[in-house]
């Protein structure tokens, strides 16, 4: 069975991104560029929000 965690080994900031792009099973890098153009056309504080959930929320890969 397939889930999502947060990566111990990919990771810039809090293993979100790298997590994601292991479960969707792609590139980190393709993850954290969505990221960033999210960031840009719906402002800082919703995209900001968004990442601190996920970090609380997905949690960290045994």
């Amino acid at each position: 069975m397939k889930r999502l965690y947060r990566s111990r080994i990919d990771r810039k900031i809090a293993g979100v991104c790298g997590g994601l792009a292991e479960y969707l099973n792609t590139d980190p890098t393709v993850i954290r560029l969505i990221a960033v153009v999210v960031l840009i056309f719906t402002g800082f504080v919703p995209m900001f929000l968004a990442y601190i959930l996920a970090w609380i929320i997905i949690p960290e890969e045994p």
